[in-house]
């Protein structure tokens, strides 16, 4: 299927690794002009090269380093289509921390989706064009030790149809994906702290309904192309759960029956 990306200019933020990179390699195979948003310049440029798109370093968090994204997307293709806010770091901050550290993680995690959306809205609407959230299963289900990412996740689903609404006349549309268990290198990092990372990652696995195993990142990133395409074109403000079931199915599908009663 063609999905019409051919040429569209596609920022994808934290972009470097993970499902940021999948994406990135997804949009490039539609023929997309892709610019990668991020911290991490070494992965950054290597990928810039491989799609052959550009890349700019950016703490995110800061306004100034969100309106250098913009400016330099423009500069160099011209136009923005499409608008990826992928760029987040569960950073475990739970109520033992400090308000002003739960604020803090917060404005990490969430500032940067405000503020690309707002400087790139009239070249969005221009070209009734598209924005993906990348969202997370913890605004969701919660998970006992990180308030602020969760907080600022909860707060990503909200503004999606915040904005679905907001930016529906100028025709551009406005959804999220949500990952749960998706194995990322930051993922498989923590795997590795552990004593027992392979134990763990079954478990992990073990609950997961559709085929007992954790999501790919390119699996992410194909509904994430999909969404902004114009293949989906009257499809705005949804949260779309790529999970293997694992949100909203019964995990008990997924348990030994025979060591019950």
């Amino acid at each position: 299927m063609d999905l019409q990306l051919t040429d569209k200019v596609v920022i994808v933020t934290g972009g470097s690794k993970g499902i940021g990179a999948a994406a990135v390699r997804s949009f490039a195979a539609e023929g997309a002009r892709v610019v990668i948003a991020g911290r991490s310049p070494a992965e950054g440029e290597a990928l810039a090269a491989e799609v052959n798109g550009i890349f700019v370093e950016a703490e995110l968090s800061e306004e100034a380093a969100c309106r250098n994204v913009a400016e330099k997307s423009l500069n160099t293709f011209g136009r923005i289509d499409v608008l990826v806010n992928n760029a987040g770091f569960n950073d475990g901050r739970d109520l033992n921390t400090s308000p002003e550290d739960f604020m803090a993680s917060v404005h990490l995690n969430l500032s940067h989706v405000y503020t690309l959306v707002h400087l790139c809205r009239e070249e969005l609407a221009r070209n009734k064009g598209a924005i993906i959230n990348v969202s997370s299963k913890v605004a969701e289900t919660g998970q006992g030790s990180t308030s602020g990412y969760a907080a600022a996740k909860g707060a990503m689903n909200a503004l999606t149809r915040e904005w679905a609404i907001a930016l529906a006349p100028d025709g551009v549309r406005v959804n999220c994906v949500m990952p749960a268990e998706c194995i990322t290198p930051q993922y498989q990092r923590w795997f590795d702290s552990l004593n027992d990372p392979a134990g763990t990652r079954a478990a992990i696995e073990g609950l997961v309904p559709l085929g007992n195993r954790m999501t790919t990142p390119e699996e992410l990133a194909d509904m994430i192309v999909f969404l902004a395409s114009p293949r989906s074109s009257h499809t705005t403000g949804q949260i779309v759960f790529v999970d293997g079931g694992y949100t909203h199915l019964d995990r008990a599908v997924s348990a030994d029956h025979s060591k019950w009663g």
